[in-house]
């Protein structure tokens, strides 16, 4: 990419009503390389658990396929859920992928969204100002919307049954900078246990990967980033109510480190192109049914069709739910959605854009991704 700052891709391998998840994997590593043609700089896998409607489960997995199906393009995680792994298995992983694929591999951390405190652990701190409870625009014209309770999440169906099967029975979670620590130490070769024993991580010790951190809000996960000095990833498209307080949080939090002198922060955001902004609006329709079925405590669904979203009954309470989703998703002509992308850059300092986009066709979203390819590079 030339002229602007890098665009890269999140995929969490969707998929479409009446397909599979076989068609959506391979779906995935089509797009990886349409992404490397048209010039984008990495291309990120993201982890979820038990929904139908996304494959991505597996980010060890599905980055390998896709760096095998690849030549030059970033591959990585965004990101690998550390609430329910431990910092050896990701090294080690992670070495192995670096070993078969050196100087490409990206290590993205974040913490689950369903962890849950270790025993003792006194509540967080409050947020550092009084949200806003109406929506916003920045002074660039960004819309920050208020802020949804993710709260409303505990003690979904969805809840129960991440906490009986991904996490074994009676462990406790490590704090999240401890393990990004561990995980630090093991790449560089000098970790020791509490009792002073080397612990060495092969493969994986001494392996040549960049390491990431990503976060939603302007809690741990920022603060730890910035004071160990690591890349920075904002969710936009998951969180936009808070992406500014994330951003702040890290730069404020930042110390230089061997792998950076000054902060850099990659912000995410969801978008769909096409031809014109009614065949792109048209496109992106389905999206708010999507959202709402991960809200609403079910787990993702199948991505429907137009028409299948067009047809469903929605009350006010089911609209509301999505709405700051809905008009934070970026749907519009070429013209139309590097226009909003740049207000998002200049709104948020970003270093890098990491863009999402999911069409119930398959190549409806290539062309999508083509698309802003072709009108970024413009400049």
């Amino acid at each position: 990419m030339t002229g602007r700052v890098p665009l890269s891709v999140l995929d969490l391998a969707p998929i479409s009503s009446g397909s599979t998840a076989g068609q959506a994997l391979r779906n995935t590593v089509d797009l990886a390389r349409r992404a490397e043609a048209a010039g984008y700089r990495r291309y990120w896998l993201a982890e979820h658990h038990l929904t139908t409607g996304v494959a991505g489960v597996a980010p060890a997995l599905l980055i390998q396929l896709v760096a095998a199906a690849t030549e030059r393009i970033r591959v990585g995680a965004g990101a690998v859920q550390l609430g329910h792994r431990t910092a050896l298995s990701v090294v080690e992983e992670f070495g192995v992928l670096d070993a078969l694929h050196p100087g490409r591999i990206d290590l993205g951390l974040g913490r689950s969204g369903f962890r849950a405190p270790r025993p003792g652990t006194p509540a967080p701190a409050a947020p550092p100002a009084v949200r806003p409870t109406e929506p916003r625009y920045t002074p660039e014209g960004l819309l920050i919307p208020a802020p949804y309770d993710f709260s409303s999440l505990i003690g979904s169906p969805l809840f129960a049954r991440y906490t009986g099967l991904v996490q074994f029975p009676g462990s406790e979670p490590v704090e999240y900078g401890e393990q990004l620590d561990t995980i630090l130490a093991l790449l560089r070769g000098d970790h020791r246990t509490p009792q002073g024993i080397e612990a060495h991580a092969v493969p994986g010790e001494g392996a040549d990967l960049e390491v990431w951190v990503l976060g939603s809000s302007a809690g741990v996960s920022a603060e730890t980033a910035g004071a160990l000095g690591l890349p920075f990833a904002a969710n936009y498209h998951v969180s936009p109510a808070t992406v500014l307080e994330a951003v702040a949080a890290y730069r404020k939090a930042f110390r230089p480190s061997a792998r950076l002198t000054e902060p850099y922060v990659l912000v995410s955001a969801d978008v769909v192109v096409a031809e014109d902004d009614e065949t792109a609006r048209h496109l992106a329709s389905p999206y708010g049914l999507w959202v709402h079925s991960i809200r609403s405590g079910q787990g993702a669904i199948p991505f429907p069709t137009p028409e299948e979203a067009a047809a469903h009954p929605w009350t006010d309470g089911q609209r509301a739910l999505v709405e700051d989703r809905i008009r934070t998703q970026f749907a519009g002509s070429s013209r139309t959605v590097v226009e909003r992308l740049e207000v998002l850059r200049q709104a948020t300092g970003a270093d890098e854009l990491l863009v999402t986009t999911i069409t119930h066709d398959h190549r409806d979203r290539v062309r999508s991704f083509d698309l802003l390819a072709e009108a970024w590079q413009r400049g």
